[in-house]
């Protein structure tokens, strides 16, 4: 006796089943709690304005409360666990209305529903601590500002000639005085390239600690070459040195490839007092690691400019320079092996 099958009611009992599922995942919200939440300022277009978190740039929501089906907080749990999801919000300050210099009152729950953020995640937001956060916006008016240059212990580099000498920014109106200085940091081999030839930076100013606001226009600078007052000469018994991120030190060994070459003849300009300094040193050169080296997924050696460990004090009075090309190291990061503890 044959069977005959209704392959339309096999076919709505499955649709009905997989929406009684559906249904089920839905109706089984929970909530999930994001200990931090970070808002940064976008940069604006308009220099004429500078918005902040009270002279900050970003702020930190303590506590964000989420609500959503199971499945999707699942997904939020896991993509954060594998770093693939951060919870950081850009503020448009244009978007949100304020083109205005004044205060504002930023409703943190508000915004995050709007992002497009929540929108993927599909997640609502119950609450938020704080829930209201102050945005300050603050006009900016364009000004004349004198360039300094200075070292990289910010000390002024009296001797640089700088041009033009003057720049203008916006910067707040109530500035006045020795605020209206905008500043150009010179490394030690910039100091050095500097007598050699004009090199070209833009100055900067602080509208807040860590807040810099960078010139659209360059300066060229240099400095004296003092030549009657340095001589040639060469450094032959060179030691290197090397600078690593404590999350890299006792787990990778660094091997140096071409090490004769790069410290077998250091040329420098010097007064005889600051090469005497110099040699002194306990390291001449320094090769500096970084965690981002062994990140690098090549065949090839790593490649990267030493550091010439000149005296700073030397190098202020433009007493100590590079007389050549910096040496390029060319190395290799080996894991260290840790041996398994010996069975008692």
């Amino acid at each position: 006796m044959s069977v005959k099958i209704n392959y339309g009611k096999v076919l709505l009992v499955g649709f009905l089943t997989i929406l009684i599922w559906v249904w089920a995942d839905l109706a089984m919200d929970e909530d999930f709690v994001v200990s931090s939440v970070r808002i940064d300022i976008a940069k604006s277009g308009n220099p004429k304005f500078w918005v902040s978190f009270n002279n900050e740039s970003h702020i930190s929501i303590k506590k964000v409360v989420l609500r959503g089906p199971v499945s999707r907080i699942t997904d939020v749990r896991r993509k954060l666990s594998e770093g693939s999801l951060a919870f950081e919000l850009y503020l448009d300050p244009e978007q949100e209305g304020m083109t205005a210099a004044r205060q504002y009152t930023l409703v943190v729950s508000d915004f995050l529903r709007r992002s497009d953020l929540m929108k993927q995640l599909g997640l609502a937001v119950k609450l938020c601590e704080p829930d209201k956060v102050t945005v300050d916006v603050v006009e900016l008016v364009r000004t004349p500002l004198t360039v300094k240059c200075l070292d990289e212990d910010q000390i002024p580099v009296e001797t640089a000639t700088i041009e033009p000498h003057q720049v203008e920014m916006f910067v707040p109106k109530d500035w006045s005085g020795e605020k209206l200085v905008a500043k150009v940091l010179l490394s030690r081999r910039e100091i050095g390239q500097a007598r050699l030839t004009a090199i070209e930076k833009k100055p900067f100013i602080e509208l807040a600690p860590g807040q810099l606001r960078e010139s659209p226009t360059a300066v060229k600078i240099t400095t004296p070459a003092q030549e009657s007052r340095l001589n040639d000469y060469t450094i032959t018994t060179a030691t290197l040195g090397f600078i690593m991120s404590p999350n890299l030190q006792g787990k990778y060994k660094i091997e140096v490839i071409n090490l004769n070459e790069v410290i077998r003849s250091i040329s420098i300009k010097a007064a005889p007092e600051a090469k005497q300094a110099y040699d002194k040193m306990r390291y001449q050169v320094i090769l500096e690691i970084d965690d981002s080296d062994i990140q690098v997924k090549s065949a090839e050696p790593l490649r990267k400019e030493l550091i010439y460990n000149f005296p700073p004090e030397y190098v202020r009075k433009n007493e100590i320079i590079l007389n050549q090309q910096p040496a390029v190291a060319r190395f290799n990061l080996e894991p260290v092996s840790v041996e398994a503890p010996a069975p008692p």
